[in-house]
């Protein structure tokens, strides 16, 4: 069966990794994905790390199920060639600085003139308009104008920190997916297409602001959310590993209570309401620390699980591709790209019962369909044959 994107083909200008998520997660259900990537150097993410056939795991899982082709849009003919493809397709991505693409002849105005219903996207970092419109943007630099760093800060210093995650770059992925799908079901309905704008600033401070900005979004009235500030994380040592447990709501606190043999807490003042327990953050986790580390891990989560408390080993990466709900999910997959080198990845995360989610292809290699792609343009062999000899396309 063909996925929800089935017909639907994609011009990707995108690199690094907020783009290419976006375009990936299309690609997965259903997409013509057509990355085009410059001379010489391809798409950044083919440079950040190492991998066999020179296609890094980080390029490789946020790439697959594109077809890749070479054109020089420095050049003229490439810029023309790059008008063509788009007269076809149904969406252009790209996430070039504001102005950039502007300049190359490629801004929006341009591609309606030859494809009047497409669906034009912009990635930026922090918008087209305001102070730090011309700036370049990475994952760090979001994270730190954000807010993001600060509600990381470590609980005893103050010091803000770092996810250690491109976190930024893939909810910006996620959020321009969602976003082309909605744009592409508004064209369904009125056969009209429209520029989507997505900037990385935007997508993480909305993606932040439920529990992050709780004390910020009503103005006149104090408020508190499911953490304060600086609480304790809630990982816990064992007397041989890690778990989490998390009792939010009173059923759960007496299970708890139950499970750590300690059902004097129960009626503790301190902790009869959820407000309380809030209040009492952090010497309500002290203590629910302290028993944990007495004994191993096993031991307290069979008692947490017999007493309806939601917890969990807190698992190494390695562990984690053992855990049975994860073989049971059939999140990750292996399989052999076409030079022989076996590729491990997570399937596609959403199931569609009708219109499925595949990898039908590997990552590309750098160029690779350039000429197929070029054919299905109508482009003759002689025609081919002159661009690449002038370096337009490779």
């Amino acid at each position: 069966m063909a996925g929800a994107f089935d017909g639907i083909r994609v011009i990707d200008l995108t690199h690094a990794m907020a783009g290419p998520m976006a375009t990936m997660i299309l690609a997965d259900q259903g997409a013509d994905v057509i990355k085009i990537e410059p001379p010489g150097t391809g798409d950044m993410g083919r440079r950040m790390g190492n991998g066999p056939g020179g296609i890094p795991p980080m390029f490789a899982t946020s790439n697959r199920n594109k077809r890749s082709m070479v054109v020089n849009l420095r050049d003229p003919r490439g810029v023309e060639l790059a008008r063509r493809l788009a007269s076809g397709a149904d969406v252009f991505v790209h996430n070039f600085r504001p102005g950039t693409a502007e300049r190359m002849g490629l801004g929006e105005a341009v591609l309606r003139a030859v494809r009047p219903d497409l669906i034009y996207v912009s990635i930026s970092g922090f918008g087209e308009s305001g102070p730090y419109s011309h700036k370049r943007a990475y994952d760090p630099i979001v994270q730190a104008l954000s807010g993001l760093a600060d509600i990381q800060a470590d609980r005893d210093t103050g010091r803000p920190r770092m996810v250690r995650l491109i976190v930024v770059d893939k909810l910006t992925g996620l959020t321009g997916a969602q976003a082309i799908a909605a744009a592409l079901f508004a064209r369904e309905r009125t056969g009209v297409g429209q520029h989507v704008r997505l900037s990385m600033l935007d997508a993480m401070i909305a993606f932040l602001w439920p529990e992050g900005m709780v004390e910020y979004t009503y103005p006149d009235h104090p408020a508190f959310g499911i953490r304060p500030p600086g609480a304790p994380d809630l990982v816990f040592e064992t007397a041989d590993g890690y778990v989490t447990v998390a009792a939010n709501t009173d059923a759960e606190w007496r299970g708890l209570a139950s499970a750590l043999e300690h059902p004097e807490w129960i009626d503790d003042p301190r902790f009869r309401t959820p407000q309380l327990r809030f209040h009492n953050n952090k010497v309500r986790l002290e203590m629910t620390g302290a028993v944990l580390r007495t004994k191993n891990s096993a031991h307290w989560l069979e008692r947490l699980e017999a007493n309806d408390v939601p917890s969990a080993p807190v698992l190494r990466r390695e562990a984690m591709m053992r855990d049975p709900q994860v073989v049971a999910n059939e999140i990750i997959v292996e399989a052999v790209r076409p030079d022989g080198v076996r590729i491990r990845q997570t399937r596609p995360p959403a199931r569609f019962d009708r219109t499925p989610a595949a990898i039908r292809r590997q990552a590309p290699r750098m160029g690779e369909h350039t000429e197929e792609v070029l054919r299905e343009a109508g482009l003759s062999p002689a025609e081919i044959a002159e661009l690449r000899a002038a370096g337009v396309v490779a």
